[in-house]
């Protein structure tokens, strides 16, 4: 496959809800990819078939972990070759161009330092990502406990994406000055716990919606640090609460006594026959049901076997 054909049945394996299409795409992926460091660099491939990694059908992460470590050995033994050709003294040929070398950015706050993370093209990443194997410099801070919230902040949003590493320690160092403000400026308890609440919504794997969110800015970190547990929650877990709290509803109505309204009994207090009743059975089973009455003018209500 070519770099146009790979793209477009990228965008249909995205557009994608049925089992079977999402199998089917990522089965023509896997067989017609024949995977160099250039071309998962220019398709994002990797990106896009990672992404089902955590799918809830069994078959289908499967063969996405399948494919993955394929494709991760067939780039490593590319960059094998290239290295022993380079040693013998020869021009690789059909190799990809080599990687851009580290540069150095500021990271984006108000008192960070340099920070050393890799060149702005993304990568086909290998294992998990963390400040340390991304080669980021997260010592922004002289408090040792605000650098250590935004090691973590980082690790929880790198978790199965393929973003610059700028890009997720700018929004990881964001959210913790957001916090850091929130708190007054003060690093104390209910600083700790709001950013430990914050790194494990975000480092769920079954969440991948709310780090999307977050490193393509629908959502900003100001609003982010508002959010409840429930509006971080996973689009899934949400359907499955509004699933839960419909049937309590639908049982809790099915609980419900039902009544009716008649003439037929006389109400003790003001004498107005518009009574509704229902009737249990209150007693063993060889006894009369009760019933319970309401007079629907006053609101007096006895009971009778």
């Amino acid at each position: 496959m070519d770099t146009k054909e790979i793209k477009s049945t990228i965008s249909n394996l995205e557009k994608s809800t049925d089992i079977t299409t999402i199998l089917k795409l990522l089965n023509i992926l896997n067989d017609g990819v024949k995977p160099t460091e250039k071309l998962l660099r220019e398709t994002k491939v990797g990106v896009a078939v990672n992404k089902f990694r955590s799918h809830d059908n069994t078959e289908v992460n499967s063969l996405v972990k399948k494919m993955i470590r394929s494709w991760r050995d067939a780039v490593q033994h590319e960059k094998t070759s290239k290295k022993k050709a380079i040693a013998a003294g020869k021009s690789p040929s059909n190799t990809s161009t080599p990687t851009s070398s580290a540069v150095s950015t500021p990271a984006s706050s108000a008192n960070t330092g340099a920070a050393t993370v890799p060149g702005t093209n993304s990568r086909f990443h290998q294992g998990p990502r963390n400040p340390k194997t991304d080669g980021v410099n997260i010592s922004l801070y002289d408090n040792p406990t605000r650098n250590a919230s935004v090691s973590a902040l980082y690790t929880s949003l790198a978790v199965e994406r393929d973003d610059p590493p700028e890009r997720i320690l700018a929004v990881a160092s964001e959210i913790e000055t957001e916090v850091f403000k929130s708190e007054y400026s003060n690093v104390n308890d209910s600083y700790r716990n709001k950013l430990r609440s914050f790194t494990m919504n975000l480092r769920n794997k079954k969440n991948p919606e709310l780090r999307e969110r977050l490193l393509t800015k629908k959502i900003l970190p100001s609003t982010f640090i508002k959010m409840t547990p429930n509006e971080m929650a996973p689009e899934s877990l949400k359907k499955e609460i509004e699933k839960l709290h419909k049937q309590n509803l639908f049982d809790a109505q099915g609980a419900t006594e039902k009544r009716a309204v008649t003439d037929r009994f006389t109400c003790g207090k003001c004498k107005h026959k518009k009574v509704s009743y229902y009737q249990m059975q209150t007693r063993s089973a060889d006894e009369p049901l009760t019933t319970f009455c309401t007079c629907e003018n006053c609101g007096n209500r006895w009971k009778f076997s």
